[in-house]
């Protein structure tokens, strides 16, 4: 064990090691990058984060850099949750519920819970949280959720988000909330790192007013970057930190408590799927099923199912796969059954206008929708080595009056890259999901690997969409994602991350340009099935 290693397990309540198998262990999350850390930590307590995170920055002060990169479950696929120096593991003792208030429908968590288990608690009270429903093959915890802003079926569970508390770079704990102007004067006067940040993060809005206006008016969901800032000062002069660490990674500071309030819900849900003989129906059938305000609205291209089917899935209820052009999954929620029934029949209604028609939970197993849903675990758990999709081309929000336009791109950027790229769209959050199949034992396919994120984020953009909108750009898409920003956001972004991490010890080589080698050197040998299983 190296002598770090041996001096933090003298100085915390959690261990830390640096074996070779944990090393290795640790050095992939779901991304196609490898990096081995140097040590693993568990804390126990917020006391042993704060101890490290103190430590590395003594070290840095006296020009020694100890990165710190923090992970729950490793579900992130942007490489994010992997990194040199100390890697942090929230998920083994700081994932505890702390309370759940069930008449305020508050939830107060450590960073390392896993969503099943908030979700199981607050079932129980005849709540939820928005965006905790995922159609993922991974398990996460809601630190991870929250520093990523990854979206559920139904949106950002950013968006209950009430305060935080964070460990800061140089170990102090700040809690994070809606601060009025007169509490504000007071944090200006603080003679510690926390007064230092607010001093300098007020000058900053200040002397980029108009550039954080800009921003502010841009209601683009886009993770790249720190467009946070715009939501940190209010007119009426009050202060909110909260909005900064939602998707920034890592790389501001290490959550280490969430406070979010919950919504109530229904346990039964409504399902309906239809067969259409194009995307371009699907899209724009869905267009018109939005205005019933589902829960959850999905449009899947054909393909994926005959791709699905090949690995030996059924879908019984779609019946002949070679004649779909694309899927539209449906899903109603509300909290009244007769809510839902009406949603129905205002469905079938609508179909019958259009000549369509619609296999639905009355006549059908819940089951046989769940397999219509859970077409991306088919295609990964299913797949042989040679023939599984990465997860690189995911989380692109298109707004809607620019999606003909993008779809239509999208198949001559394909064509392009001799890649047959089958999608699907989750429309309530605008996002696409795309399943390339590339080999990482071919140098020509490593290759493709970043002209396609490059020329994918550049066609995202043109559409003025986001390149990262369902989670942020990390490591692997970082260098795709900030040439899609113009040079005074990027000044703007690496300002504010030196205010708060001005050693660059808070996650190093995530959300920020990254050396093309390097990128390549991190590259994985293969990827299989079970890096996409927690």
């Amino acid at each position: 064990m190296n002598k770090i290693a041996v001096y933090l397990n003298e100085h915390l309540l959690g261990e830390v090691n640096s074996s070779k198998v944990l090393r290795k262990r640790f050095s992939t999350d779901a991304s196609v990058l490898t990096i081995t850390p140097e040590i693993i930590a568990f804390p126990r307590v917020t006391n042993d984060v704060r101890k490290i995170a103190r430590f590395s920055w003594q070290l840095a002060e006296k020009g020694h850099i100890l990165p710190i990169t923090v992970r729950g479950f490793g579900g992130d696929t942007t490489g994010a949750a992997i990194g040199r120096g100390v890697l942090i593991n929230t998920s083994a003792y700081l994932n505890e519920i702390i309370q759940l208030a069930p008449k305020d429908r508050l939830l107060h968590v450590q960073p390392g819970a896993s969503l099943e288990s908030v979700d199981a608690a607050l079932k129980w009270q005849g709540l939820a949280l928005i965006g905790s429903k995922r159609r993922e093959n991974r398990s996460a915890t809601v630190g991870g959720i929250i520093a990523n802003d990854s979206l559920g079926v139904n949106g950002s569970m950013a968006t209950s988000l009430e305060k935080l508390e964070v460990v800061l770079a140089n170990g102090d704990l700040i809690e994070t909330g809606k601060i009025s102007k007169r509490d504000l004067s007071k944090k200006l006067g603080l003679q510690t790192f926390e007064g230092e940040i607010y001093r300098k993060l007020e000058g900053l809005i200040e002397d980029n007013e108009a550039l954080v206006k800009q921003i502010a008016a841009d209601d683009t969901p886009d993770n790249t970057g720190y467009k946070g800032i715009a939501s940190v000062k209010a007119k009426d002069g009050s202060f909110d930190l909260t909005p900064l660490f939602i998707g920034s990674q890592g790389t501001l500071g290490i959550i280490s408590e969430i406070v979010l309030k919950a919504d109530y819900f229904s346990n039964d849900s409504t399902h309906a799927a239809i067969v259409v003989d194009s995307l371009q129906k699907g899209r724009d059938l869905s267009d018109r099923l939005s205005e019933l305000q589902p829960t959850e609205l999905m449009v899947y291209e054909g393909e994926l199912f005959r791709r699905a089917a090949k690995q030996g899935v059924q879908f019984a209820a779609l019946g002949d796969l070679s004649q779909i052009g694309a899927v539209v999954y449906i899903r109603f929620n509300d909290l009244s059954d007769r809510a839902q029934s009406n949603k129905l029949k205002k469905l079938r209604k609508l179909l019958k206008k259009t000549g369509l028609g619609a296999i639905d939970s009355t006549e059908r197993a819940e089951d046989e929708f769940e397999v219509i849903t859970g077409i991306t675990r088919s295609l990964h758990l299913g797949a042989a080595d040679e023939a599984i999709s990465i997860p690189l081309l995911d989380g692109s929000f298109v707004p809607a009056d620019r999606r003909e336009e993008f779809e239509k791109a999208f198949e001559e950027l394909g064509h392009k890259h001799h890649q047959e790229l089958p999608i699907a769209l989750n429309v309530i959050n605008g996002t696409y999901e795309v399943f390339p199949i590339l080999k990482l034992d071919s140098v020509g396919d490593k290759q493709k690997l970043f002209k396609l994120l490059i020329d994918y984020a550049a066609l995202v953009d043109s559409c003025r969409g986001a390149f990262t909108s369902d989670g942020a750009e990390g490591r692997l898409k970082a260098n795709a994602a900030w040439s899609t920003l113009d040079p005074a956001h990027v000044d703007l972004y690496e300002q504010l991350r030196s205010i708060f991490d001005p050693f660059k010890t808070l996650n190093p080589g995530v959300k920020e340009k990254n050396d093309i080698r390097t990128l390549v050197a991190a590259l994985r040998t293969s990827y299989d099935p079970s890096d996409l299983i927690a």
